[in-house]
């Protein structure tokens, strides 16, 4: 018989220890310890017992190709690598209020119109209220199997006496227990116990599974990390609640490509989709503002031009302020000491403020170049050259170094009508439709605010 194990589990991280702190060792949380009484799953000497005999099979072996579902929501398709998987299980993350229900009872409705069985089984709201939302959304008439209910015990039981669905949507996993385990909802021996469950039951019933997930003030799913490990797909939605537009971001995806993302503006009948993305984080191209530059980035396999600016201004604080908005603060750092001792830029006794306007989050080092240029303007109040676009990596001597999926970048802004680009040099690009101005240093940059042309700038 399975024996009974008294652990004491940190609710934050999933750390077990064998008595009860005040501290979490592991990730520093304070009060965070609580008692798990479970049942060992495993008995002694179960090496040497005799178990059911595993098919094995070569890796090219012929398997029927799973046909994707497509939801309706071209954008949530793309993130997901062309739609639902059958049988598979993803996580969507994100703070309260950004959306998250909203998309999955968009993404539910249209997709049961388009003739495929989908369930809505929420823990956090009656059945009556996500009507009402559903009524404000104009798909009250999907015939989506709607429900209210925290047991998975009772959730499997329904599902497995129907007819499977073809899309599973739990909202969320922090609101369901399972009644075999002496913890809360929402503590880490529930959410992965469920998780669990609800995981089997997909891959049994052959339909995808999609788990909401709420998220900690660090902005990481709450619960046990375990619980990203075990779902196929990770989704993160972004936003700041002072713009309209959101951001669906996968970090995990066994059938399509990370970092790829999806955009959405969010208005009073929903979220609606954003067919190019670029000319929505472009502002004031049609006139010439200091300390603003175009980044030409890329997003998963997406390109995409994002507007940044910059501004130096003098500091009567003897410690002057550095302000980030949507970029890694480091960097910036590390920007602002390049112009320093390889430029001659002395900017120590100014403030500096850096902001990518939209909302949008750069985590690419290919922006180095386009935030160096929006700072040099705003020191030399002169603006980047009219209708140009600028990415590259910057070294710490100062050299320009070359990014990849340059010719997408560059596609990108011919197709919204810039004519010129900035670039490394090194790039072997030869586009008809822009002018390349190719830079080895980051001191060119330099001089091309200042007024002198650079001797080293190659223009092709």
């Amino acid at each position: 018989m399975a024996r009974i194990s008294e652990q004491y589990v940190c609710q934050h991280c999933g750390s077990s220890y064998r008595k009860w702190q005040g501290k979490c060792d592991d990730c520093g949380e304070w009060n965070c310890i609580i008692q798990d009484t479970s049942r060992d799953a495993l008995p002694k000497g179960l090496s040497t017992g005799k178990g059911r005999e595993i098919a094995f099979t070569s890796l090219n072996t012929d398997h029927e190709e799973y046909v994707r579902l497509k939801c309706g929501l071209n954008e949530l398709d793309r993130v997901l690598g062309g739609g639902f998987v059958p049988g598979s299980s993803v996580l969507i993350g994100g703070d309260p209020g950004i959306g998250k229900s909203t998309i999955l009872l968009q993404a539910v409705g249209l997709m049961a119109r388009l003739g495929h069985k989908c369930t809505y089984i929420s823990g956090e709201e009656a059945t009556a209220q996500i009507s009402m939302r559903a009524r404000r959304l104009a798909l009250a008439d999907s015939p989506v199997q709607l429900a209210s209910a925290n047991s998975v015990r009772d959730i499997i039981s329904s599902l497995e006496k129907a007819d499977p669905p073809d899309l599973l949507i739990i909202d969320s996993i922090q609101t369901m227990y399972a009644d075999n385990i002496d913890s809360a909802p929402g503590s880490v021996s529930q959410v992965r116990a469920c998780s669990q469950e609800l995981i089997r039951l997909a891959k049994k019933l052959q339909c995808a599974l999609m788990l909401v997930g709420h998220v900690t003030k660090d902005g990481q799913i709450a619960g046990p990390r375990v619980l990203e490990h075990m779902v196929d797909t990770v989704l993160y939605f972004e936003g700041d609640r002072g713009h309209q537009f959101r951001i669906l971001r996968a970090v995990k995806n066994r059938f399509g490509a990370t970092d790829e993302i999806g955009v959405f503006e969010m208005t009073d009948a929903g979220l609606s989709e954003v067919a190019n993305p670029s000319s929505l984080f472009l502002s004031n191209q049609d006139k010439e503002i200091s300390g603003a530059s175009v980044f030409a980035g890329m997003e998963g396999t997406r390109p995409l031009l994002v507007e940044i600016q910059g501004l130096v201004a003098p500091s009567q604080q003897a410690t002057p302020r550095r302000a980030v908005v949507g970029w890694d603060q480091s960097r910036l750092a590390m920007i602002l000491a390049v112009l320093d001792a390889r430029c001659g830029l002395s900017l120590a006794g100014n403030e500096v403020y850096l902001n990518v306007a939209g909302g949008l989050r750069v985590h690419e080092p290919a922006a180095d170049l386009a935030v160096a240029a929006a700072l040099v303007s705003s020191i030399s109040d002169i603006p980047v050259p009219e209708n140009s676009i600028i990415f590259g990596e910057i070294g710490l001597s100062g050299e320009i170094r070359a990014v990849g999926q340059t010719d997408a970048r560059l596609k990108e802004a011919a197709k919204l009508g810039f004519t010129n680009a900035i670039i490394p040099s090194g790039s072997k690009v030869k586009d008809p439709s822009l002018k390349i101005i190719e830079v080895e240093h980051l001191s060119e940059i330099v001089r091309l605010f200042t007024g002198s042309k650079s001797q080293n700038a190659v223009e092709v």
